[in-house]
Formats: C-alpha cells, sequence, structure tokens
C-alpha cells in the first residue's frame, strides 16, 4: 500500500511520441538524453535499468514523459530520492498541481474522482497524519507477525490447487489470489464479500483518457468498485460491534466516519485505498521476484536449500529481491507550492515531481554492485517501500506474505523453473503497461511436481 493507487500517467502514447525506448545500453556514453525523456515502449517496460544508470550518470533529476503525454520532474539517485521523499516542501494533495498537470492527469471521471480520490497518498499533514493514525494498528510488524500461521494456511492452500505434475501459470494459480485472500484477513472484509471482489476492478488504478475506446470498460469497472465498496461499508455499518472481540480496520473506518473523523468521501476513498494498493503490488511483487530468481537458478537453488542452514537466509534473501527489482517502479506526484529548487533544476510551481524507487535502488554509489543480486548484502537500507511521512504503512504486512510465498513456492515446487513451451519463455513475458508499477499477467513455469 503506498504511491501506486492512482497511475494517470497510463493511456496510448500521443501520436507524436516515440512508440518504443531502446538502446539506452548501447548509446555512446557521451550521447545526450532526449528532453522530456520518453517513458514508454516494451523494451523500457522488461528493463528499465539501463535507461535509470544513464539518468543518474547525467544527473540527479530529469524531465520526462509518459504514455499519456504528462511530462513530470523525475528524480533518479539514491540520495536525492530519499532527500526528496523526506521534503517537507513538496505536497501530495491534487489541488497543488497546475492546470497543465490537472488537464491530463485528472482524467478519473465524477463523480468517481470526487469520493474516491481523498485516501491517504493525495493528502498532507494534518489531514494525513489523522487518517494514516487510523490504519497503523493493522499492519504494525507484530500484527503481522500474529497473521503468519494463517497466511501460510492461505499459501498452502492455493498451492495445493496447482496441477500436481508438470507446471502452471503462477500468476493465474497462486500470485493474483493470494495477496487479496491475506488482505481480507487483515482488513476484516467478510468472505461473503471477498468472494465478490472482482480482480479486473483492480485496473481502474490504469485509467485511460475520454476519448480512448477502452474508456466505456474503465467508466465500467469503476461503477463496479464503487457498488462493492458501498456494499462493504454497508455491511460493516451493519455489523460493526466497537465493543466486541472481533475489532478489525474496516470497521474502525466506518466507526471512525460516524464519529466524524472522516468524510464519507474519505472512507470510501481509504476503502478503495486498501481494496487496489493492498493487493496488486503485492501481486506484481511476487512475480518480480520469481522472475529473477529463475533467470538465476543457481540463486534459486541457494534460496531453496539453504534456509535450513542458515534460517535469515530467506529475510535477507527478500530484502535484496525487493531492492534489485521493486514492485513500486515510481512514486506518485509530488508539487512545490512555488517554484523551487530540486537538487540543482528549478521545478516550476505544480509541476509534478516523481521519484523512482527502481532507480534509487540500483545506485552504485549507495549500493555496490547495485546490479548483483547479492543474498548477503548489508547493510541494505533501500527504498522498495517509499521513505517519510507517506513509508507504505502496510510494508510489514507485505514483507511476511512476500517470505510465505516465495518461501513456500520453492519448497512444494521442486525443480521450478521457466517454462519451456515457446512463446512462454522468460524473455518473451509481456510486463504490465502501468508505468507506476512492474510486474506481468502470466508466469508459466515448470516443475517436477507439487510436494
Amino acid at each position: 500500500m503506498t504511491d501506486t493507487v492512482h497511475d494517470p500517467t497510463a493511456g496510448s502514447p500521443a501520436d507524436d511520441a516515440p512508440r518504443c525506448l531502446f538502446g539506452y545500453d548501447r548509446l555512446p556514453d557521451q550521447a545526450p538524453l532526449p528532453d522530456p525523456v520518453p517513458l514508454l515502449g516494451p523494451e523500457y517496460k522488461s528493463d528499465p535499468y539501463p535507461l535509470y544508470r544513464r539518468m543518474r550518470e547525467a544527473g540527479p533529476v530529469h524531465r520526462v514523459k509518459f504514455p499519456s503525454g504528462i511530462t513530470a520532474w523525475l528524480v533518479t539517485g539514491y540520495k536525492a530520492a530519499h532527500e526528496t521523499l523526506n521534503d517537507p516542501r513538496l505536497g501530495k494533495n491534487h489541488a497543488l498541481g497546475n492546470e497543465g498537470w490537472r488537464k491530463l492527469a485528472s482524467i478519473m471521471p465524477e463523480p468517481q474522482h470526487s469520493q474516491l480520490q481523498v485516501h491517504l497518498l493525495h493528502q498532507d499533514p494534518p489531514k494525513h497524519t489523522q487518517m494514516r493514525r487510523l490504519v497503523l494498528d493493522a499492519f504494525t510488524p507484530r500484527r503481522a507477525e500474529a497473521l503468519r500461521p494463517r497466511i501460510q494456511e492461505l499459501a498452502d492452500a492455493l498451492i495445493d490447487e496447482l496441477p500436481a505434475h508438470g507446471g502452471a501459470d503462477l500468476v493465474a494459480g497462486f500470485a493474483a489470489h493470494f495477496p487479496f485472500r491475506v488482505l481480507a484477513e487483515a482488513i476484516g472484509l467478510p468472505q461473503e464479500l471477498a468472494v465478490r471482489f472482482d480482480r479486473d476492478w483492480g485496473k481502474v488504478v490504469q485509467p485511460v483518457g475520454p476519448l480512448d475506446p477502452g474508456r466505456p470498460a474503465y467508466e465500467g469497472r469503476l461503477r463496479g468498485l464503487q457498488g462493492y465498496i458501498a456494499d462493504v461499508v454497508a455491511h460493516k455499518r451493519a455489523h460493526y460491534d466497537p465493543a466486541g472481540p472481533d475489532v478489525d480496520l474496516l470497521g474502525r473506518l466506518v466507526a471512525a466516519c460516524d464519529a466524524g473523523e472522516l468524510s464519507p468521501e474519505e472512507l470510501d476513498s481509504m476503502v478503495f485505498q486498501l481494496l487496489v494498493a493492498g493487493q496488486e503490488p503485492v501481486t506484481n511483487q511476487i512475480t518480480t521476484m520469481l522472475i529473477t530468481l529463475l533467470r538465476r537458478p543457481e540463486q534459486l537453488a541457494r534460496l531453496r536449500d539453504g534456509v535450513a542452514a542458515d534460517p535469515g537466509l530467506l529475510t535477507r534473501a527478500i530484502e535484496e529481491l525487493l531492492r534489485h527489482d521493486a514492485a513500486f517502479e515510481l512514486t506518485t506526484w509530488r508539487f512545490f507550492a512555488e517554484d523551487s529548487d530540486l537538487h540543482g533544476t528549478t521545478v516550476p510551481a505544480g509541476d509534478s515531481v516523481i521519484v523512482s524507487l527502481c532507480a534509487a535502488n540500483r545506485d552504485g554509489e549507495q549500493f555496490p554492485d547495485a546490479d548483483a543480486l547479492d543474498f548477503d548484502r548489508t547493510p541494505n537500507a533501500h527504498l522498495a517501500f517509499g521513505h517519510g511521512i507517506h513509508y507504505c504503512p502496510g510494508a510489514a504486512l507485505a514483507r511476511v506474505e512476500l517470505q510465505v510465498a516465495i518461501g513456500t513456492l520453492l519448497a512444494r515446487l521442486p525443480g521450478l523453473r521457466p517454462a519451456e513451451a515457446p512463446g512462454e519463455e522468460i524473455d518473451a513475458l509481456t510486463w504490465v503497461p502501468a508505468v507506476l508499477a512492474r510486474g506481468v499477467n502470466r508466469l508459466p513455469v515448470a516443475y517436477d511436481q507439487r510436494v
């Protein structure tokens, strides 16, 4: 649950935009980067790291252009990213965006924009502080650890449903379902409502413009999700007992709204944030971790076979896999209220500022041999969950989920390896088009048997 709830950067490329971004690892070292740098194309999505290296070498801040035509200022180096994420001059409230930004970015239609876009990620203190306090208790490290046995049961149940031999698509068979089942347990979503959730609604974080042929389908997803949220709130309002033994997060949020601490729009937005940001990024992170391991069979074997002798290996490996290729590729918007200096670059008021967490996590000045996967890397102060006041409140739960997911898949699917069928190889995978996130929608694998 971090800066990936709403991705207005997505959309069809403008007619004059390059259709593919490629070859940054093959350009001469002195070749200038374009201005703005286009962040689009299948080669960029499959491996953005050569471009991020070039950008870091050229300076910490660059003007970039997204497929929708929106331009932004992208921060790439670790030190600059860390400072930017903690910069009190930068706000998250969309009201700070200038007219040019709002014209292209505020494309979620009404009434959903007003009713679903006032959650934590679009708030600044003191409102942000008040709203964040309402969710923190549900995601403490202690609470996450208490859920570990149940999380393990959920993982095993999904793996039990995989084919006994041969192989499977680990997105359709595992990663697409596991995070939502964990989330339902963590926030108190009743089973009768959990089974009704349509994963297709999660695509509302990839909005399309008013003239895009996919706009009707997008608006249908929004209406479906908003109706579902209304049902969740109504159910909790009818059944939640604040003095009862089962005090859960959804019930506390409804009670806070009824007590006047949240507006109805803020309540709906926070439920929206939980349902979308609490699952899809974890799904994506499972896939990026598995792809990294499948491309490095010796590292996969070490992790699979070495945990018994080295109990801390899995924890270290998950942190390194988060650093090496994070599902939270870029943060969402931040804005200056007035023209300001950002690491030597003047950024006009209301222009959007975005931090590349993935680029920061591959900065060789912070992480020696940064492109290598090193399970023994220490220290490992990566920024996969962000930093500062918008640090992901669900980070502790996500870590337990990832530890259980990766550890269980490796243990129960011996011989786990890339699929061998033509068109299903690791390098043939199609990465999701969401600009702010990394992951794949299909991950075919082979294995010897399910144990």
